[in-house]
Protein backbone atom coordinates (compact mmCIF):
# COMPACT_ATOMS: atom_id res chain seq x y z
CA UNK A 1 0.00 0.00 0.00
CA UNK A 2 1.69 3.43 -1.08
CA UNK A 3 1.73 5.51 1.13
CA UNK A 4 2.49 9.84 0.47
CA UNK A 5 5.14 11.07 3.89
CA UNK A 6 5.25 14.33 4.42
CA UNK A 7 7.07 16.57 6.68
CA UNK A 8 5.37 19.47 7.05
CA UNK A 9 6.28 23.56 7.61
CA UNK A 10 8.26 24.56 4.88
CA UNK A 11 7.23 27.42 2.74
CA UNK A 12 7.10 26.54 -0.94
CA UNK A 13 9.19 28.66 -3.34
CA UNK A 14 9.58 28.13 -7.61
CA UNK A 15 7.88 27.47 -10.52
CA UNK A 16 5.98 24.87 -11.54
CA UNK A 17 4.22 23.80 -15.16
CA UNK A 18 1.08 22.81 -14.83
CA UNK A 19 0.07 19.44 -16.19
CA UNK A 20 -3.22 18.80 -19.41
CA UNK A 21 -6.40 19.23 -18.38
CA UNK A 22 -7.73 15.45 -16.76
CA UNK A 23 -11.36 16.38 -17.60
CA UNK A 24 -10.57 17.34 -21.09
CA UNK A 25 -8.15 14.55 -22.11
CA UNK A 26 -10.55 11.20 -20.80
CA UNK A 27 -13.17 12.64 -22.74
CA UNK A 28 -11.50 13.91 -26.05
CA UNK A 29 -10.23 9.93 -25.45
CA UNK A 30 -13.77 8.72 -25.49
CA UNK A 31 -14.59 10.96 -27.92
CA UNK A 32 -12.01 9.56 -30.18
CA UNK A 33 -13.85 6.89 -30.96
CA UNK A 34 -15.78 8.50 -33.99
CA UNK A 35 -12.41 9.27 -35.10
CA UNK A 36 -12.33 8.06 -39.16
CA UNK A 37 -8.72 8.00 -39.32
CA UNK A 38 -6.63 8.40 -36.60
CA UNK A 39 -5.79 11.61 -33.82
CA UNK A 40 -2.75 12.78 -32.12
CA UNK A 41 -3.96 14.16 -28.50
CA UNK A 42 -0.62 16.04 -27.12
CA UNK A 43 -0.20 17.54 -23.23
CA UNK A 44 -1.55 14.11 -22.02
CA UNK A 45 -0.87 13.52 -18.21
CA UNK A 46 0.19 10.51 -17.05
CA UNK A 47 -2.31 9.64 -14.76
CA UNK A 48 -4.30 6.97 -12.94
CA UNK A 49 -7.32 7.68 -14.88
CA UNK A 50 -5.35 7.97 -18.52
CA UNK A 51 -4.42 5.07 -18.01
CA UNK A 52 -7.38 2.82 -17.16
CA UNK A 53 -9.67 4.88 -20.19
CA UNK A 54 -5.93 3.71 -22.53
CA UNK A 55 -7.72 0.29 -21.19
CA UNK A 56 -11.47 0.96 -21.78
CA UNK A 57 -10.80 2.04 -25.74
CA UNK A 58 -8.25 -0.56 -26.23
CA UNK A 59 -11.43 -3.34 -24.99
CA UNK A 60 -13.51 -1.32 -27.09
CA UNK A 61 -11.36 -2.04 -30.25
CA UNK A 62 -9.03 1.24 -30.55
CA UNK A 63 -5.56 1.27 -31.00
CA UNK A 64 -3.16 3.30 -29.01
CA UNK A 65 -0.22 4.03 -28.55
CA UNK A 66 2.70 6.45 -26.73
CA UNK A 67 4.35 9.15 -29.50
CA UNK A 68 6.56 10.41 -26.70
CA UNK A 69 6.19 11.87 -23.30
CA UNK A 70 2.30 13.17 -22.86
CA UNK A 71 1.58 12.33 -27.04
CA UNK A 72 -1.36 9.74 -27.70
CA UNK A 73 -2.04 8.46 -31.19
CA UNK A 74 -4.96 6.89 -31.55
CA UNK A 75 -6.73 4.95 -34.52
CA UNK A 76 -10.23 3.40 -33.78
CA UNK A 77 -10.43 -0.10 -35.92
CA UNK A 78 -13.24 -1.08 -38.07
CA UNK A 79 -15.93 -2.81 -36.21
CA UNK A 80 -15.82 -1.26 -32.98
CA UNK A 81 -16.96 -3.42 -29.68
CA UNK A 82 -19.95 -1.79 -28.04
CA UNK A 83 -19.45 -3.09 -24.60
CA UNK A 84 -17.49 -1.51 -22.53
CA UNK A 85 -15.28 -4.12 -19.56
CA UNK A 86 -17.14 -4.25 -16.10
CA UNK A 87 -14.41 -4.07 -14.46
CA UNK A 88 -12.71 -0.73 -15.80
CA UNK A 89 -16.00 1.22 -15.84
CA UNK A 90 -16.40 0.22 -11.86
CA UNK A 91 -12.84 2.09 -11.34
CA UNK A 92 -13.62 5.45 -13.24
CA UNK A 93 -17.12 7.66 -13.87
CA UNK A 94 -15.45 9.11 -17.14
CA UNK A 95 -16.41 5.62 -18.57
CA UNK A 96 -19.55 6.74 -19.31
CA UNK A 97 -18.43 8.93 -22.06
CA UNK A 98 -17.86 6.21 -24.18
CA UNK A 99 -21.58 6.24 -24.48
CA UNK A 100 -22.66 9.04 -26.87
CA UNK A 101 -19.88 8.43 -29.12
CA UNK A 102 -20.62 4.55 -29.52
CA UNK A 103 -23.82 5.23 -30.09
CA UNK A 104 -24.03 7.44 -32.66
CA UNK A 105 -21.47 5.86 -34.33
CA UNK A 106 -22.49 2.10 -33.84
CA UNK A 107 -26.16 2.56 -32.80
CA UNK A 108 -25.50 0.81 -29.61
CA UNK A 109 -23.59 0.48 -26.07
CA UNK A 110 -23.61 -1.60 -22.94
CA UNK A 111 -21.84 -0.54 -19.54
CA UNK A 112 -22.02 -1.14 -16.26
CA UNK A 113 -23.29 1.48 -14.27
CA UNK A 114 -19.80 3.92 -13.80
CA UNK A 115 -17.88 4.09 -10.56
CA UNK A 116 -14.98 6.67 -9.32
CA UNK A 117 -15.05 8.28 -6.35
CA UNK A 118 -17.44 8.73 -4.23
CA UNK A 119 -18.69 12.10 -3.47
CA UNK A 120 -22.31 11.71 -3.08
CA UNK A 121 -25.44 11.03 -5.40
CA UNK A 122 -24.03 11.50 -9.22
CA UNK A 123 -26.65 9.82 -11.41
CA UNK A 124 -26.63 9.35 -15.11
CA UNK A 125 -30.48 9.71 -15.46
CA UNK A 126 -30.03 12.98 -17.66
CA UNK A 127 -27.18 11.59 -19.68
CA UNK A 128 -29.75 8.54 -20.47
CA UNK A 129 -33.07 11.02 -20.59
CA UNK A 130 -30.94 12.63 -23.76
CA UNK A 131 -30.36 9.75 -24.98
CA UNK A 132 -34.26 8.60 -25.30
CA UNK A 133 -34.59 12.22 -26.60
CA UNK A 134 -32.80 11.95 -29.38
CA UNK A 135 -34.59 8.06 -30.26
CA UNK A 136 -32.64 5.86 -28.74
CA UNK A 137 -34.03 2.99 -26.88
CA UNK A 138 -32.62 2.71 -23.25
CA UNK A 139 -32.62 -0.16 -20.48
CA UNK A 140 -31.26 -0.44 -17.08
CA UNK A 141 -31.70 -3.56 -15.78
CA UNK A 142 -28.83 -5.42 -13.08
CA UNK A 143 -26.84 -2.89 -12.86
CA UNK A 144 -26.05 -2.28 -16.46
CA UNK A 145 -27.16 0.59 -18.94
CA UNK A 146 -28.10 -0.84 -22.61
CA UNK A 147 -28.71 2.02 -25.38
CA UNK A 148 -29.72 1.15 -29.42
CA UNK A 149 -31.09 3.11 -32.06
CA UNK A 150 -31.43 2.74 -35.44
CA UNK A 151 -31.23 6.14 -36.59
CA UNK A 152 -31.06 9.69 -33.95
CA UNK A 153 -32.81 12.43 -34.67
CA UNK A 154 -31.85 16.28 -33.80
CA UNK A 155 -34.43 17.50 -30.73
CA UNK A 156 -34.07 20.41 -27.98
CA UNK A 157 -33.21 19.53 -24.67
CA UNK A 158 -33.48 21.31 -21.82
CA UNK A 159 -31.28 20.00 -18.99
CA UNK A 160 -32.66 20.10 -15.55
CA UNK A 161 -29.29 20.77 -14.23
CA UNK A 162 -25.90 21.77 -15.94
CA UNK A 163 -24.36 18.61 -15.78
CA UNK A 164 -21.10 18.60 -17.35
CA UNK A 165 -21.11 14.46 -17.92
CA UNK A 166 -24.60 14.64 -19.50
CA UNK A 167 -23.89 17.72 -21.72
CA UNK A 168 -20.54 16.15 -23.20
CA UNK A 169 -23.00 12.40 -23.95
CA UNK A 170 -25.61 14.56 -25.83
CA UNK A 171 -23.07 16.34 -27.65
CA UNK A 172 -21.54 13.28 -29.16
CA UNK A 173 -24.47 11.72 -29.81
CA UNK A 174 -26.32 14.32 -31.59
CA UNK A 175 -23.14 14.83 -33.82
CA UNK A 176 -23.99 12.52 -36.51
CA UNK A 177 -27.89 12.70 -35.71
CA UNK A 178 -30.32 13.76 -38.28
CA UNK A 179 -31.12 17.08 -38.16
CA UNK A 180 -30.36 20.04 -35.43
CA UNK A 181 -29.77 18.99 -31.70
CA UNK A 182 -29.84 22.20 -29.06
CA UNK A 183 -28.89 21.85 -25.65
CA UNK A 184 -29.74 24.41 -23.33
CA UNK A 185 -28.88 24.98 -19.30
CA UNK A 186 -25.68 23.50 -20.93
CA UNK A 187 -23.02 22.92 -18.60
CA UNK A 188 -20.11 25.83 -19.13
CA UNK A 189 -16.91 24.45 -18.62
CA UNK A 190 -13.61 25.19 -20.68
CA UNK A 191 -13.36 20.90 -20.79
CA UNK A 192 -16.38 21.50 -23.12
CA UNK A 193 -15.29 23.92 -25.22
CA UNK A 194 -12.20 21.42 -25.82
CA UNK A 195 -14.68 18.63 -27.38
CA UNK A 196 -16.33 20.97 -29.33
CA UNK A 197 -13.08 22.41 -30.93
CA UNK A 198 -11.48 19.07 -31.11
CA UNK A 199 -15.39 17.48 -32.68
CA UNK A 200 -15.14 20.50 -35.05
CA UNK A 201 -11.85 19.30 -36.36
CA UNK A 202 -13.24 16.01 -36.99
CA UNK A 203 -16.19 17.73 -39.21
CA UNK A 204 -18.80 18.27 -36.52
CA UNK A 205 -21.10 21.53 -36.60
CA UNK A 206 -21.44 22.53 -33.05
CA UNK A 207 -21.54 25.93 -31.85
CA UNK A 208 -22.32 27.90 -28.23
CA UNK A 209 -19.87 25.77 -26.03
CA UNK A 210 -18.86 27.67 -23.12
CA UNK A 211 -22.17 29.23 -22.80
CA UNK A 212 -26.09 27.59 -21.64
CA UNK A 213 -27.22 26.52 -24.83
CA UNK A 214 -25.07 24.39 -27.34
CA UNK A 215 -26.69 23.73 -31.35
CA UNK A 216 -25.24 20.59 -33.08
CA UNK A 217 -26.45 20.16 -36.80
CA UNK A 218 -26.09 16.48 -37.50
CA UNK A 219 -23.89 16.07 -40.34
CA UNK A 220 -24.09 12.51 -42.32
CA UNK A 221 -20.29 11.70 -41.83
CA UNK A 222 -17.12 12.80 -40.44
CA UNK A 223 -13.98 13.35 -42.72
CA UNK A 224 -11.44 11.09 -42.93
CA UNK A 225 -8.37 13.06 -42.05
CA UNK A 226 -5.79 12.98 -39.04
CA UNK A 227 -6.40 15.45 -36.13
CA UNK A 228 -3.43 16.90 -33.96
CA UNK A 229 -4.84 18.16 -30.97
CA UNK A 230 -2.95 19.96 -27.75
CA UNK A 231 -5.06 20.05 -24.89
CA UNK A 232 -5.72 22.89 -22.23
CA UNK A 233 -3.59 23.24 -18.67
CA UNK A 234 -5.74 21.56 -15.77
CA UNK A 235 -7.20 24.25 -13.80
CA UNK A 236 -7.96 22.05 -11.00
CA UNK A 237 -4.21 20.70 -10.66
CA UNK A 238 -3.36 24.73 -11.16
CA UNK A 239 -5.70 25.78 -8.38
CA UNK A 240 -4.39 23.16 -5.68
CA UNK A 241 -1.15 24.44 -6.27
CA UNK A 242 -1.99 28.38 -5.94
CA UNK A 243 -3.96 26.95 -2.59
CA UNK A 244 -0.49 25.02 -1.88
CA UNK A 245 1.23 28.84 -1.93
CA UNK A 246 -1.61 29.98 0.28
CA UNK A 247 -1.73 27.43 3.06
CA UNK A 248 2.20 27.32 3.17
CA UNK A 249 2.76 31.00 2.57
CA UNK A 250 4.86 30.70 -0.15
CA UNK A 251 5.44 32.15 -3.99
CA UNK A 252 4.81 29.66 -6.47
CA UNK A 253 5.11 30.67 -10.32
CA UNK A 254 2.29 28.75 -12.50
CA UNK A 255 3.42 27.92 -15.82
CA UNK A 256 1.64 27.34 -18.99
CA UNK A 257 -2.05 27.85 -17.19
CA UNK A 258 -5.61 29.95 -18.33
CA UNK A 259 -5.95 32.57 -15.64
CA UNK A 260 -9.31 32.93 -16.93
CA UNK A 261 -10.76 29.32 -16.11
CA UNK A 262 -10.12 29.82 -12.68
CA UNK A 263 -10.95 33.61 -11.72
CA UNK A 264 -13.58 32.09 -9.27
CA UNK A 265 -10.56 30.84 -6.74
CA UNK A 266 -8.36 34.02 -7.44
CA UNK A 267 -10.62 36.73 -6.66
CA UNK A 268 -11.50 34.30 -3.71
CA UNK A 269 -7.67 34.49 -2.38
CA UNK A 270 -7.34 37.70 -3.24
CA UNK A 271 -10.10 38.52 -0.26
CA UNK A 272 -8.06 36.46 2.04
CA UNK A 273 -4.97 38.98 1.43
CA UNK A 274 -3.16 36.14 -1.31
CA UNK A 275 -1.49 38.45 -4.25
CA UNK A 276 -1.62 37.14 -7.47
CA UNK A 277 0.16 38.52 -10.68
CA UNK A 278 -0.57 37.22 -14.19
CA UNK A 279 1.97 37.14 -16.63
CA UNK A 280 0.67 36.05 -20.14
CA UNK A 281 0.65 32.34 -19.58
CA UNK A 282 2.08 32.37 -16.42
CA UNK A 283 0.97 33.26 -13.03
CA UNK A 284 2.51 33.77 -9.55
CA UNK A 285 1.26 33.36 -5.93
CA UNK A 286 2.00 34.93 -3.19
CA UNK A 287 1.06 34.46 0.53
CA UNK A 288 2.15 35.81 3.56
CA UNK A 289 0.52 32.78 5.49
CA UNK A 290 -1.74 35.41 7.07
CA UNK A 291 -5.09 34.60 5.55
CA UNK A 292 -8.53 36.44 6.51
CA UNK A 293 -11.54 34.22 6.45
CA UNK A 294 -13.72 34.31 3.90
CA UNK A 295 -17.14 32.49 2.81
CA UNK A 296 -17.47 30.53 -0.31
CA UNK A 297 -19.99 29.20 -2.39
CA UNK A 298 -19.63 26.19 -4.69
CA UNK A 299 -21.52 26.43 -7.89
CA UNK A 300 -21.39 24.89 -11.55
CA UNK A 301 -18.96 26.75 -14.01
CA UNK A 302 -17.89 29.94 -13.91
CA UNK A 303 -18.71 29.70 -10.16
CA UNK A 304 -16.19 28.14 -7.51
CA UNK A 305 -15.57 24.35 -8.32
CA UNK A 306 -16.72 21.64 -6.29
CA UNK A 307 -12.77 20.22 -7.30
CA UNK A 308 -11.39 22.45 -5.34
CA UNK A 309 -13.43 22.56 -2.35
CA UNK A 310 -11.98 19.83 -0.31
CA UNK A 311 -8.73 21.87 -0.84
CA UNK A 312 -9.77 25.53 -0.18
CA UNK A 313 -11.60 24.24 3.62
CA UNK A 314 -8.25 22.92 4.31
CA UNK A 315 -6.94 26.92 3.37
CA UNK A 316 -9.15 28.00 5.71
CA UNK A 317 -8.47 25.80 8.38
CA UNK A 318 -5.71 27.78 9.32
CA UNK A 319 -6.88 31.93 8.42
CA UNK A 320 -7.52 34.13 10.95
CA UNK A 321 -11.86 33.72 12.07
CA UNK A 322 -14.96 31.39 10.90
CA UNK A 323 -15.37 30.57 7.21
CA UNK A 324 -18.65 28.93 5.72
CA UNK A 325 -18.10 26.38 2.96
CA UNK A 326 -21.47 25.72 0.91
CA UNK A 327 -21.32 22.69 -1.45
CA UNK A 328 -24.14 23.14 -4.35
CA UNK A 329 -22.71 20.53 -6.57
CA UNK A 330 -22.14 17.00 -4.64
CA UNK A 331 -23.60 16.50 -1.15
CA UNK A 332 -21.76 14.04 -0.38
CA UNK A 333 -18.01 15.96 -0.46
CA UNK A 334 -17.49 16.30 2.89
CA UNK A 335 -16.35 12.88 3.96
CA UNK A 336 -12.58 14.43 4.50
CA UNK A 337 -13.29 16.55 7.24
CA UNK A 338 -13.06 13.98 9.52
CA UNK A 339 -9.21 13.78 8.67
CA UNK A 340 -8.67 16.91 8.73
CA UNK A 341 -10.40 17.29 12.21
CA UNK A 342 -7.30 14.42 13.10
CA UNK A 343 -4.95 17.22 12.34
CA UNK A 344 -6.14 19.32 14.75
CA UNK A 345 -8.72 21.45 12.18
CA UNK A 346 -12.30 22.77 13.89
CA UNK A 347 -14.88 22.02 11.40
CA UNK A 348 -18.67 21.39 11.68
CA UNK A 349 -20.74 19.99 8.77
CA UNK A 350 -24.21 20.91 8.80
CA UNK A 351 -25.81 19.53 5.92
CA UNK A 352 -24.18 20.57 2.71
CA UNK A 353 -22.19 23.38 4.55
CA UNK A 354 -18.85 23.24 6.36
CA UNK A 355 -18.67 25.80 9.15
CA UNK A 356 -14.92 26.33 9.69
CA UNK A 357 -13.07 28.20 12.41
CA UNK A 358 -9.16 29.04 11.99
CA UNK A 359 -6.84 27.25 14.09
CA UNK A 360 -3.54 28.36 14.62
CA UNK A 361 -1.70 25.00 13.74
CA UNK A 362 -2.04 21.77 12.21
CA UNK A 363 -0.74 19.21 13.21
CA UNK A 364 0.97 15.82 11.49
CA UNK A 365 -1.17 12.58 12.04
CA UNK A 366 -2.22 9.34 10.37
CA UNK A 367 -5.00 10.18 7.85
CA UNK A 368 -6.40 8.06 4.95
CA UNK A 369 -7.94 9.77 1.31
CA UNK A 370 -10.97 8.87 0.83
CA UNK A 371 -11.36 10.68 -2.92
CA UNK A 372 -9.18 12.34 -5.28
CA UNK A 373 -9.74 15.91 -4.11
CA UNK A 374 -9.99 14.70 -1.06
CA UNK A 375 -6.23 13.59 -1.10
CA UNK A 376 -5.00 16.67 -2.48
CA UNK A 377 -6.71 18.82 0.41
CA UNK A 378 -4.62 16.21 3.11
CA UNK A 379 -1.75 16.56 0.89
CA UNK A 380 -2.29 20.76 1.59
CA UNK A 381 -2.93 19.97 5.24
CA UNK A 382 0.27 18.12 5.60
CA UNK A 383 2.19 20.39 3.94
CA UNK A 384 1.51 23.40 6.77
CA UNK A 385 0.94 21.00 9.46
CA UNK A 386 3.56 20.71 12.34
CA UNK A 387 5.44 17.26 12.04
CA UNK A 388 4.69 13.92 10.12
CA UNK A 389 2.06 13.74 7.84
CA UNK A 390 1.28 10.05 6.63
CA UNK A 391 -1.39 9.81 4.07
CA UNK A 392 -3.13 6.40 2.34
CA UNK A 393 -5.80 5.98 -0.01
CA UNK A 394 -2.57 7.62 -2.82
CA UNK A 395 -3.82 5.48 -5.48
CA UNK A 396 -7.04 8.28 -5.04
CA UNK A 397 -4.33 10.98 -5.78
CA UNK A 398 -2.78 9.61 -8.29
CA UNK A 399 -6.25 9.23 -10.34
CA UNK A 400 -5.75 12.84 -10.67
CA UNK A 401 -2.38 14.40 -10.41
CA UNK A 402 0.46 14.00 -12.21
CA UNK A 403 3.72 13.22 -10.34
CA UNK A 404 2.21 15.41 -7.52
CA UNK A 405 5.27 14.63 -5.19
CA UNK A 406 7.69 15.31 -7.66
CA UNK A 407 6.29 19.01 -8.22
CA UNK A 408 5.91 19.62 -4.85
CA UNK A 409 9.84 18.61 -3.86
CA UNK A 410 11.15 20.70 -7.04
CA UNK A 411 9.01 23.50 -4.81
CA UNK A 412 10.97 22.71 -1.93
CA UNK A 413 8.00 20.31 0.04
CA UNK A 414 9.45 18.05 2.02
CA UNK A 415 7.62 14.96 0.85
CA UNK A 416 8.35 11.26 -0.29
CA UNK A 417 6.10 8.16 -1.78
CA UNK A 418 6.63 5.39 -0.17
CA UNK A 419 5.47 1.47 -1.36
Amino acid sequence: MEQLHIVGGRRLHGQVRISGAKNAVLKLMAASLLVENECIIRNVPLIKDVLTMIEVLRNLGVELSWEEEAVLRIKPKKGLNYVAPDELVREMRASVQVMGPLLTKIGKVKLFQPGGCVIGQRPIDLHLKGFQALGAHVVEEHGYVYAEASKLKGVDIHLDFPSVGATENIMAAAILAEGTTVIKNAAKEPEIIEEQNFYNRLGARIRGAGTDTIRIEGVPALRSVPVDYTVIPDRIEAGTYILAAAITGGEITLLDVIPEHFEALTSKLKECGVQIQIDGDNMTVASSGKLKAIDVTILPYPGFPTDLQPQMTAVMSLADGTSLITENVFGGRFRYVDELVRMGANIRVEGRSAVVKGVKRLTGAAVIAPDLRAGAALVLAGLAAEGKTVIEGVHFIDRGYERIEEKLSSLGAEISLIN
